[in-house]
C-alpha cells in the first residue's frame, strides 16, 4: 500500500484500515512469541503501513484545521 492510495481514502476508511493493521500486528507478535511466525518480514510491512496511515491521517487533520 502506498501513500497515493491512502490519500485517496476518507479518514473513516483510513481509521478502519488502521484498526485492522493493528490487529494483524498483534497477531503477528503473538505468533512470534509462540514460535509460529514464518514470514518475519510481514511484521515490518505492517508496522510501516501503520506509520503511513497515521501520517496521512495527520496531514488530513492539518488540512482540515486550516
Amino acid at each position: 500500500m502506498n501513500a497515493q492510495e491512502l490519500k485517496a481514502k476518507t479518514p473513516d476508511e483510513l481509521k478502519d484500515e488502521l484498526v485492522s493493521l493493528k490487529k494483524e500486528a498483534f497477531n503477528l507478535r503473538f505468533q512470534q512469541a509462540t514460535g509460529q511466525l514464518e514470514n518475519t518480514a510481514r511484521m515490518r510491512k505492517v508496522r510501516r503501513n501503520v506509520a503511513r496511515i497515521k501520517t496521512v491521517l495527520n496531514h488530513k487533520a492539518a488540512e482540515a484545521a486550516n
